[in-house]
């Protein structure tokens, strides 16, 4: 896997998971940013996170995309 999207509550949390995924994260956002994203820190709209999600595979990029995990309390 080389980037992972997680879906939070108030977007899509980004963490690359290889070189490769930083390196081509590092190709879509600005430097200023760089470390946050190396770091998993960096929550983007879903709807761009969808998009990201395409480019990447298309440049032949693993992605892991999790959808929101919900815990109910147990009975």
């Amino acid at each position: 896997m080389d980037i992972r999207l997680s879906d939070q509550r108030n977007g899509t949390q980004i963490e690359p998971r290889s070189v490769h995924g930083i390196l081509w994260l590092q190709t879509h956002f600005e430097s200023d940013h760089w470390e946050s994203i190396s770091n998993g820190l960096v929550i983007i709209p879903t709807k761009d996170s969808e998009m990201l999600s395409n480019d990447a595979q298309k440049a032949g990029l693993n992605i892991n995309f999790i959808n929101s995990l919900t815990q109910i309390d147990k009975i």
